[in-house]
């Protein structure tokens, strides 16, 4: 079986480190994925006979690491999912880009489109046929001059299709190592990672926040220096 980061777990949530390049649910490919190795967890963890339910809650795409929630009951499940349709549901991330940014903070809103055929998103004009609003805020954490890159905190508002990805390549500020989506570092890990999760307890209600970070290797050695990270 898969190794397990559990970050937390308690009789209605788990919430796990989704390693990078796994699916967060099966798909077409047929590669492993974390919602089967988080149940193989559980089955095992508490030797449960037959089929073990496990609520998805939300994704991560298959190239990005980081904090994901899963829910142990239904109950939990349908609670949670109403946080994430209010927005009472937050996810925050760590996402290397190329350039200088023009602001040190801002908030950045689009109408997206997706393309089923590509799997790509793009930035298309208000009122476009089939679009969604989507907007982020973004603060920047650190510039490295002899890289020429940035590390940004964002702090998603909407869900969208690749949304981090799509609407900082539409400012030519593409993530490092994306390849879909213009980012230089070809052969390179994508460098986005969902770093924090701040939900509702759907039991108790408590105001619950999780936090992961990368490893310091690779393109995430820029974070060397940067301390706070809240």
């Amino acid at each position: 079986m898969q190794q397990l980061n559990v970050i937390y777990e308690d009789n209605h949530i788990i919430v796990v480190e989704k390693p990078v390049n796994i699916p967060s649910q099966g798909d077409k490919t047929g590669d492993i994925d974390l919602l089967t190795i988080v149940k193989e967890y559980i089955k095992e963890k508490y030797q449960k006979p037959g089929n073990v339910y496990l609520g998805l809650i939300h994704r991560l795409d298959r190239p990005v690491g980081g904090v994901m929630v899963f829910a142990k009951t239904s109950k939990a499940a349908s609670r949670l999912s109403e946080q994430v349709r209010e927005n009472k549901f937050k996810k925050t991330y760590l996402a290397i880009v190329n350039g200088k940014m023009e602001s040190d903070k801002e908030t950045l809103e689009d109408y997206l489109l997706k393309n089923e055929k590509t799997n790509m998103s793009k930035v298309v004009s208000e009122g476009t046929k089939n679009s969604k609003m989507a907007s982020l805020d973004y603060e920047t954490l650190k510039y490295d001059e002899e890289l020429n890159l940035s590390v940004l905190k964002v702090n998603l508002h909407t869900g969208r299709h690749h949304q981090i990805r799509v609407q900082l390549s539409s400012r030519n500020h593409s993530i490092y190592g994306d390849q879909k989506y213009n980012g230089r570092g070809h052969g390179k890990q994508i460098a986005l990672w969902a770093y924090k999760l701040k939900i509702y307890h759907p039991i108790t209600n408590e105001e619950m926040s999780f936090y992961c970070l990368p490893e310091k290797v690779g393109s995430w050695k820029i974070l060397e220096d940067i301390n706070e990270l809240n």
